[in-house]
């Protein structure tokens, strides 16, 4: 007979306490997620580049831990000095990892374009999936929260390798999630936000009027999704999806 669970119903994520790693927490809605995790009560952790938290600190209390999510010797000095700060234990990691290049077709982008997006996006989560994974396993109960933007589902022009690494995204943490259940569960949080849409110049037929609920999303509306992923509460998810777009996907 399975063990009986007991629930909080009055909270959302992860138990004051928990040892939860944001990787790239200095970008917006990392920044927006970290500060959710301090005033959880969490320990929290960010992983990112040296110059982007000169740009953007961490709060105080946070723990950062430089990276080059790029470079596999990176990550994994960069883990190894994180399970020393943890004793070897993660509750949670929760990876925004990533970036695209100026859109450009298929037949017109550069390899070394395509390269360089499918490294920021789908190498670096394999990395730190792969680096940060032992320490989940030790929790005994651990979550992985990866992010994609909605791209990874719609064809867009312009977009192709930034589609093909988010896509990718996805079927890495499946994968990652069947090979590591029950200990940790590995789920994804899809967004349809300005992100790629507004600074990439991009005409995808997406704009504020085709959302039934009238707006991109904010930083801030990942947050609770992301914790409730990383928490006790979504114990009987993994390998799913979880879509934040406004009632634009309905799968």
């Amino acid at each position: 007979m399975c063990a009986v669970r007991t629930y909080d119903y009055a909270r959302l994520g992860p138990p004051p306490g928990a040892k939860v790693v944001v990787a790239g927490g200095c970008g917006g809605i990392g920044s927006a997620i970290v500060e959710g995790c301090v005033a959880t009560g969490l320990e929290t952790y960010v992983l990112d580049m040296q110059a982007t938290y000169d740009a953007k600190p961490c709060p105080d209390g946070v723990t950062f831990v430089p990276m080059d999510a790029h470079e596999d010797e990176s990550v994994q000095q960069a883990v190894a000095d994180l399970g020393a700060k943890t004793g070897g234990v993660l509750d949670a990691m929760i990876n925004l990892v990533g970036a695209g290049n100026g859109p450009a077709p298929i037949t017109e982008l550069e390899t070394w374009s395509w390269d360089e997006v499918i490294s920021r996006n789908l190498r670096s989560a394999f990395l730190i999936c792969k680096y940060t994974m032992p320490l989940l396993l030790k929790s005994g109960d651990g979550a992985v929260v990866n992010t994609a933007s909605g791209v990874a589902y719609r064809g867009v022009k312009g977009v192709g390798s930034y589609a093909a690494a988010k896509g990718g995204l996805i079927s890495l943490t499946k994968t990652l999630a069947v090979e590591n259940a029950p200990t940790v569960r590995c789920n994804k949080v899809k967004i349809v936000d300005g992100e790629v849409i507004g600074p990439m110049g991009l005409k995808t037929g997406v704009t504020q009027a085709t959302i039934p609920l009238g707006r991109f999303a904010d930083p801030e509306d990942i947050v609770p999704a992301a914790l409730f992923l990383a928490g006790p509460s979504s114990s009987y998810m993994t390998a799913q999806v979880l879509q934040l777009s406004g009632g634009l996907v309905q799968p």
